[in-house]
């Protein structure tokens, strides 16, 4: 396993779109349950690049088997807000690559002019809440039954991190 980190780029989207279909239909991480439609994908992707917002792949080799991302929240007085995302292929995981995925993330945030980062994570998902309190998230409360999946609620950790230095 050769594993990198590296900016999203043009000849990583349909790596990444499969990537994302995988994670979602594992039906524990995100918010979707399938990847969208191929267009929308490429749309989206193209936006974040464009607009420099924060995108990270994680590669073994070529393959794309994760990524982080932050995407800007709607609203003016939203703008220095970025909502995190990030996932790995099963067989990523445990192997070291979501801290230095959402350090890129992070970093790239800030140095665009971010001061707040966001995420939310089911609670049940411990090993991504242990990830983000180490990288300094604060539990900022609980979306009781805020996920739903074949037949059963979750409740869903929002968490947040501040960039203090410029206060």
């Amino acid at each position: 396993m050769n594993y990198s980190i590296t900016p999203t780029a043009e000849c990583h989207f349909l790596g990444l779109h499969q990537a994302l279909d995988v994670v979602a239909r594992e039906l524990q991480f995100l918010a979707l349950t399938a990847a969208p439609p191929w267009e929308d994908s490429l749309a989206y992707y193209r936006n974040i690049i464009a607009i420099d917002f924060p995108h990270f792949v994680a590669l073994d080799d070529e393959k794309v088997v994760g990524w982080c991302d932050v995407a800007p929240v709607f609203g003016q007085s939203r703008a220095h807000v970025g909502v995190i995302g990030i996932a790995l292929l099963p067989e990523a995981r445990h192997k070291g690559l979501g801290t230095p995925l959402m350090q890129a993330a992070i970093t790239k945030g800030w140095a665009r002019g971010l001061t707040r980062l966001e995420l939310t994570v089911r609670a049940d998902n411990l090993n991504a809440i242990k990830l983000y309190e180490k990288l300094g998230f604060e539990h900022e409360g609980v979306r009781r039954r805020g996920s739903f999946v074949q037949g059963q609620y979750y409740d869903v950790c929002c968490m947040g991190l501040l960039r203090l230095d410029d206060l």
